[in-house]
């Protein structure tokens, strides 16, 4: 389980990287915001050499061009700043899914079981897009910071006891910006996470529709996915009570500060240490040296775009399986378990299995619902890690080997396939070494899906998202996808489920044919399966309780009720 401390722990590199991931329009963004803040600092001291140069009817032409040279220049500064952080926040934002992305996808299934579907969208979709925001709001900070900064240094310039008049306020508004910070980092952090608990609410609801429809419970449904609805409304509110706080509380102290450096500065003018201009040019840096109001803006943003990074490194701290060095030796895809335990939920659902399965030959794995049997298939391919235990192929921990050797070793076929690619020939194709349009059409007649897919109106050409099948049509084309990568070891994962009994009938016969290379492990629920793998493996509670072949395992009640009586009953007639 992901901490609060490790997520901090790496937010703050992965805040960092997206910075540098910016690159060079980061700091061009940082250069033109601090530009135009220097423009603005240096505004009223031109405005007010202005303003004196006319009250002693001196020329002062080049003071007016001046200042609107300056004002232009403000603005054509703003125009770019905004134009660069807008692909600023696009760029880092993209980094930052591509980062997380990456690290879902070499995480596999453990990033669904730890976080959730509809979590992982809402942080790769929402946190992301919040995160990216980042070196945009640091380099508005930065420009902001030299707002206030410049200005007590213009106001020290000007005459220093303007200054410290001003620095004598200074305190408060630092408490405030703290309090603030403190504060809108909790409130964001939680509203955040409430966000991500509905989204994956609506995630299981859409996913389980069909179901919701036939229940007729539609309504009950949505209520529960709106349930956090008031916790996410009071987590706002309470976010925008927080900055109105503060920006009511800046709107106190800011004017006082002002209203203290312009009768200062007054008094000076009557004892003609300032002149006109210089008081007007020190009221205008007041107002800039007291910008809480700018800096709670970007403070803000740039907290919300923290929080929004560390839902994205709690998902980085989940680590990533850890692959070897060696290549797999020649040999016939002997496939050995042994001392497997798996926890899921605190509860021990494999412990301690010993298995073999000899090269070549086709093993069905039974039990009952909840045995652990899809647990046994993630692990013997490495879609998941043991607590105890190892698992080798031809003599090879699979902990030891290459990521590719690993991947081309083992293949999968599963009961609901994701048919990833443009068409169907991609779908089948799929995988780190493409074969040939021969091999996938080959393929597909093994899996018995070349006849529906011809009919298909371009064939082989038609996109997946315009070919209409059938739950079993699916589940052909992935065990078509598996078997047109040579793999020492195919694992079934219940990939026959959704099969008419003559379809499963031909592909079983040819999984297990005199003709068949390589080693199957197939979790199996009917019996017929069973009777056609040379080897049967018995799951019952968390171990394997027998091996042998069907017929042998037939004499016993128990193996005969894990596939039903009345299904039993038809077999052994």
């Amino acid at each position: 389980m992901t901490t609060h401390a490790e997520a901090e722990a790496v937010s703050g590199p992965l805040l960092r990287s997206a910075v540098r991931a910016a690159g060079v329009r980061c700091v061009v963004l940082g250069a033109v915001s601090t530009a135009s803040t220097a423009a603005a600092l240096l505004l009223p001291a031109v405005l007010g050499r202005t303003v004196d140069h006319l009250l002693a009817h001196d020329p002062a032409a080049r003071w007016v061009w001046g200042c609107a040279g300056l004002v232009l220049l403000i603005g054509l500064l703003d125009a770019c700043g905004t134009v660069l952080g807008g692909t600023v926040t696009a760029g880092s934002t993209a980094w930052l899914r591509r980062r997380v992305t990456g690290h879902v996808l070499a995480l596999g299934p453990r990033a669904d079981t730890r976080f959730g579907s509809g979590e992982l969208v809402a942080r790769l979709v929402g946190s992301a897009a919040q995160a990216g925001t980042a070196p945009g709001a640091l380099a508005a900070l930065l420009a902001a910071l030299a707002g206030p900064v410049g200005g007590v240094v213009a106001l020290a310039w000007i005459d220093p006891w303007l200054a410290a008049v001003f620095l004598a306020g200074a305190p408060v508004l630092t408490l405030l910006l703290r309090a603030f910070a403190r504060d809108t980092s909790e409130c964001v952090t939680r509203y955040q996470r409430v966000q991500g608990r509905m989204a994956s609410a609506l995630a299981e609801a859409i996913g389980g529709f069909r179901t919701i429809q036939a229940a007729g419970t539609a309504d009950r449904e949505a209520a529960r996915v709106l349930r956090p609805l008031p916790e996410l409304s009071r987590a706002g509110h309470r976010m925008w009570r927080v900055q109105g706080r503060a920006a009511a509380q800046a709107v106190t102290v800011a004017p006082l500060l002002q209203l203290s450096v312009v009768a200062v500065a007054g008094c000076l003018l009557t004892a003609h240490r300032l002149t006109v201009g210089e008081v007007l040019a020190a009221s205008r840096y007041a107002v800039l040296a007291t910008g809480v109001g700018v800096l709670v803006g970007h403070l803000s943003g740039l907290l919300r775009a923290k929080a929004a990074t560390q839902r994205l490194a709690e998902v980085l701290t989940v680590p990533t399986p850890v692959h070897g060095h060696r290549r797999l030796p020649p040999g016939p895809g002997h496939l050995e378990l042994r001392g497997i335990t798996a926890r899921h939920g605190g509860r021990t659902v494999l412990d301690g299995i010993d298995l073999v399965v000899p090269g070549g030959t086709t093993l069905a794995v039974v039990g009952r619902s909840g045995t652990g049997k899809s647990l046994l298939a993630a692990i013997a391919g490495r879609l998941a890690d043991p607590d105890a235990g190892d698992v080798l192929l031809d003599g090879v921990p699979l902990r030891a080997l290459r990521h590719d050797a690993l991947r081309t070793g083992i293949g999968y076929a599963f009961d609901r396939p994701a048919l990833l690619g443009t068409t169907i020939e991609d779908t089948i194709a799929f995988g780190l070494r493409p074969p040939s349009p021969a091999r996938v059409r080959e393929a597909a007649r093994l899996a018995h899906a070349d006849p529906f897919v011809r009919r298909l109106p371009h064939g082989y050409a038609t996109p997946v998202a315009d070919a209409p099948r059938s739950g079993g049509e699916s589940q052909r084309l992935g065990l078509a996808r598996a078997f047109a990568h040579d793999t020492r070891v195919l694992i079934l994962d219940d990939a026959l489920s959704s099969l008419d009994t003559i379809t499963e009938h031909r592909i079983t016969a040819s999984l297990t044919g005199p003709d068949t290379t390589g080693t199957r492990l197939l979790i199996a629920h009917r019996a017929t399966t069973a009777a056609r793998a040379d080897l049967v493996a018995w799951l019952d509670g968390g171990r394997v309780r027998a091996v042998g072949t069907h017929a042998e395992l037939w004499g016993s009640a128990g193996y005969r009720a894990v596939f039903g009586a009345a299904e039993g009953v038809a077999d052994a007639g």
